[in-house]
């Protein structure tokens, strides 16, 4: 593993990361070139470089740093039918999560299954160790995960079994037969982006070996309409009611009901009484044209029943528009024979539509939608006041029926629970589901990261702390937003922060005085608008001093710490504007530039791609743009081109990776060009056949070595892409983006559901070379090493439910690779600067990649007898450390600094 020359490449990393902002010139945007003509496609690339094992890399482990008080959408909740202190939390993207002591901790139980998107936990009333669990969140969201069907496990969640409906891609709910472990219910709802698969309400009387399609809508519209909701009759459990809804979204729109099945109306409320042989359709009372629809029974009197029902039978609603022209709740007194509308009360819809009934009394009735609304009078009136202090957006509500004061909440920023039917509330963040999109770092000592997450804001935290109390949820500070996305730091004043929420809502926030300004690009009245994504392109220029790019329809050029602004190219969107007039919250806005990205070594070259298939390029900072787009393989014609990277040791390489699942298809496509993007070659080599790319990095040190994050985990190749290892054992999580820090060589890692993760120091990983994996024992050279004291904190008086990252291990990290196994271990030497020995350390000879660390402190044999290391660390200075294997010994230099005024030896 040589030294790697300090190159030019991380020079220009670290001005990548944030930039001083000041006036620049402002080309003048020119009309696009025409693309060039395809040319034939090259081989794919053959570049030597190490094997690397699973096995061996196993000393990578990323590190969770959190943070758990933003917590990430939950889809269900699971209360244990004879302990109330144990429940289930299923995670829309995280998986599951248990509780045994009532929240004050949490265990991931579902964190090596192939899928991680829930929609739907069950706990078997009669075997409580038995659980089935539906994957697939239901909630009709943008960034809503998928899954492969039903998962059973029999011990209580430790592990699992896929039991059948692997294309029913999302599941509403799971029923299980109150006396019977072997029979359940699955409401399928369906694959959100595409037509057909599994949809229709599910039986199994086997534990899962087989299922019967009990219900689904007359064909040809089965293969639309899936089954939103089921619930049973407590009191005779042959009787359920169900619930049919047609929902499908595309980039562009989102439609349901008749609208998604050509007018006819299949969906509503059904009922059967002979365990599933038969059903009818209620209609008594009940609205046409019905969408997505809510249903609960009752315990106590099971002859009432509620739905929450979405109807466009006389008009449509607005989003923030919570009464409804023609749904709302409706009830019934006759088990379902006849409906009467009580209230019109129903918040959007698609995204909530859960009702729930107090157990001890059928008046009492809970709404989920932006808040919590109770009603004591059968649904007639509602109050939306049972969830202050709560993060908004609700999905899931269980009411304890031993207790119902008690009641245990799902929101889209994690879970409470309230003791007093929802007066005040306790916050359960002492598990991280954050569902972050994009991340930033710093050059503080530690450095910071700044990232955005999915409802949830923007944010910035530390790598690491100095208290002995890890990394806790008070070290992170907000700095506002709504969904939170891309963000950077400024290089000249790192307390200065850009980020951005969706439709393009850019805004700097100084974190030393809280001040905030809004950045957003806005024509002139009368002009045509502007179009940004959801989640908009932003970063920093690294050459020109104080630009920055944010794209939308257009891109745009910012200098003076954002204050001025420029369009540096035409709307480089196939300009379909009967697609990009989507009204609601921005989500399905088209027709824009979703991955952007410059190159750190030619100033001016930019690549920019768009959500409706077009690929740019500009060599002349947006004076002319040439597309690319005839150029592109086949498999992603009209694809939606989800990010890309410009190559740190090339300018005419760039790589690009397209998530394709929104139009049915789950590969992994990641493609490199070498040649200005003329043409280009996959480099997804081995990576899951069912595993999308949703982003690809190249190490700025090692050209050779890339990062894939994938929407079921983190990948390394060390041949450009010929052959990819899973790395950092993370969780089966999406890995929405990945950062290199450029001094520490950290590889920071969002995640989409169980936020952040660091493996620290990778350089040993992409210095390995073929010569050094051959031999019998390669050293990495170790990074520069830090004696800090820890701030000892107040860890032994804060319980156990409090969350607290994983800081790294304290000084120096020593990494080495062994060959093969010889039965010896390795012997680690380290001498000061005058030559004297002042610690020794063993360390294991197991195959592949192994590490110690070293505390900067003299070990027991060199310290006088008597003597205590206390807080006191060697001295500052440049130390040999000297790794013995057998008859291999191998040096390396080791600089030791040490905090100002801290004693040493």
């Amino acid at each position: 593993m040589p030294t790697p020359a300090p190159s030019r490449l991380a020079v220009v990393l670290l001005a990548s990361i944030a930039l001083p902002l000041a006036g620049q010139a402002k080309p003048k945007p020119a009309a696009p070139k025409k693309a060039e003509a395809p040319k034939a496609a090259a081989a794919a690339p053959a570049v030597a470089g190490p094997v690397l094992a699973p096995a061996s890399l196993k000393a990578f482990k990323a590190r969770a740093l959190g943070p758990a008080q933003m917590g990430g959408r939950v889809s269900e909740i699971a209360l244990h039918p004879r302990d109330p202190y144990t429940w289930y939390v299923a995670l829309g993207t995280g998986g599951l999560m248990k509780t045994s002591d009532n929240g004050a901790s949490f265990k991931a139980l579902f964190d090596r299954e192939a899928v991680h998107s829930l929609g739907a936990v069950a706990i078997a009333p009669s075997a409580p160790k038995v659980l089935y669990a539906g994957s697939g969140e239901a909630n009709d969201r943008n960034s809503s995960g998928w899954g492969d069907g039903v998962y059973k496990s029999t011990d209580g969640g430790e592990t699992w079994t896929h039991t059948g409906l692997r294309s029913s891609r999302t599941i509403a709910r799971v029923l299980v037969h109150p006396t019977d472990s072997n029979t359940a219910w699955v409401a399928a709802t369906g694959d959100l982006w595409n037509w057909g698969g599994e949809r229709g309400c599910y039986r199994t009387t086997d534990g899962g070996a087989t299922w019967t399609r009990s219900l689904s809508a007359p064909k040809p519209w089965d293969e639309r309409a899936g089954c939103g909701d089921i619930v049973m009759d407590p009191k005779e459990p042959t009787t359920l009611y169900a619930a049919l809804y047609a929902r499908r979204r595309q980039p562009w729109e989102f439609i349901w009901g008749a609208s998604a099945t050509d007018g006819n109306d299949v969906g509503g409320i059904f009922k059967t009484t002979d365990n599933g042989a038969t059903w009818s359709k209620l209609t008594n009372g009940l609205p046409a044209r019905t969408g997505r629809i809510g249903l609960a029974v009752s315990a106590s009197d099971p002859r009432i029943v509620y739905a929450l029902v979405q109807s466009d039978a006389h008009g449509t609603d607005g989003i923030d528009q919570v009464e409804s022209r023609s749904g709302g709740v409706f009830r019934s007194d006759d088990a379902g024979a006849t409906w009467r509308r009580v209230n019109d009360y129903n918040p959007r819809p698609f995204y909530f539509s859960q009702i729930r009934v107090d157990p001890t009394d059928p008046n009492t009735v809970y709404v989920l939608g932006f808040v919590l609304a109770q009603s004591t009078d059968g649904g007639k009136t509602f109050q939306e006041d049972r969830s202050r202090g709560v993060h908004a957006d609700l999905h899931a509500l269980v009411i304890d029926p031993k207790a119902p004061k008690r009641l245990l909440l799902g929101t889209d920023g994690g879970v409470y629970q309230s003791y007093d039917a929802g007066k005040g509330w306790v916050f359960h963040n002492s598990f991280a589901g954050g569902e972050y999109y994009r991340i930033n770092v710093d050059l503080s000592v530690p450095y910071r990261i700044c990232g955005g997450l999915q409802d949830n804001l923007n944010w910035v935290g530390p790598s690491a702390t100095r208290s002995a109390e890890g990394i806790r949820n008070a070290d992170w500070v907000n700095i506002t937003g709504g969904d939170g996305f891309y963000c950077f730091f400024d290089r000249d004043d790192p307390d200065l922060v850009f980020a951005e929420s969706q439709q393009g809502a850019l805004h700097r926030f100084h974190l030393r005085i809280a001040d905030r300004k809004q950045l957003r690009p806005t024509p002139q009245e009368g002009q045509r608008a502007f179009r940004f994504h959801w989640n908009s392109p932003l970063l920093p220029s690294a050459h020109d001093k104080g630009a920055f790019y944010l794209a939308g329809n257009h891109v745009f050029r910012f200098t003076d710490r954002g204050d001025k602004w420029t369009v540096i190219s035409p709307d480089l969107s196939a300009q379909q504007y009967d697609r990009t007039r989507t009204t609601g919250s921005g989500a399905e806005n088209y027709g824009v530039v979703y991955a952007l990205a410059e190159s750190p070594v030619r100033a001016g070259m930019l690549w920019a791609g768009t959500d409706d298939g077009r690929l740019w390029l500009t060599r002349d900072g947006g004076q002319q743009w040439t597309e690319l787009t005839a150029n592109l393989p086949a498999a992603l014609k009209g694809q939606w081109l989800t990010r890309l990277e410009a190559s740190a040791a090339d300018p005419e390489v760039a790589y690009l990776v397209c998530a394709a699942y929104r139009s049915g298809d789950l590969s992994p496509h990641a493609y490199r060009t070498a040649d200005g993007g003329k043409t280009w070659q996959s480099v997804a080599g081995d990576l899951p056949a069912n595993g999308p790319v949703k982003v690809l990095k190249e190490d700025p040190f090692n050209p050779n070595v890339l990062y894939a994050g994938t929407e079921f985990g983190l990948f390394v190749s060390a041949d450009r892409g010929g052959r990819w290892t899973r790395l950092g054992e993370l969780p089966t999580i999406p890995v929405d983006d990945i950062v290199v820090h450029p001094r520490e060589r950290d590889l920071v890692i969002a995640t989409h559901g169980r936020s952040l993760y660091v493996i620290d120091d990778i350089r040993a990983l992409h210095d390995l070379t073929v010569e050094a994996q051959a031999a019998p024992v390669a050293f990495a050279p170790p990074r520069p090493a830090l004696g800090a004291p820890k701030f000892p904190g107040w860890t032994d008086s804060w319980g156990t439910a409090t969350y607290r990252g994983e800081n790294p291990p304290d000084g120096a990290l020593l990494t080495y690779h062994v060959k093969e196994w010889t039965g010896d271990g390795v012997s680690v030497s380290i001498a000061g600067p005058d030559g004297r020995t002042v610690a020794s350390l063993k360390g294991p000879g197991a195959p592949g990649f192994q590490r110690l660390a070293w505390d900067l402190k003299p070990t027991s044999e060199f310290l006088a007898q008597g003597r205590s290391q206390q807080n006191r660390f060697v001295r500052p200075g440049t130390y040999k450390v000297t790794l013995s294997y057998g008859k291999t010994k191998v040096e390396r230099e080791l600089e030791v600094r040490v905090v100002e005024g801290v004693e040493t030896w």
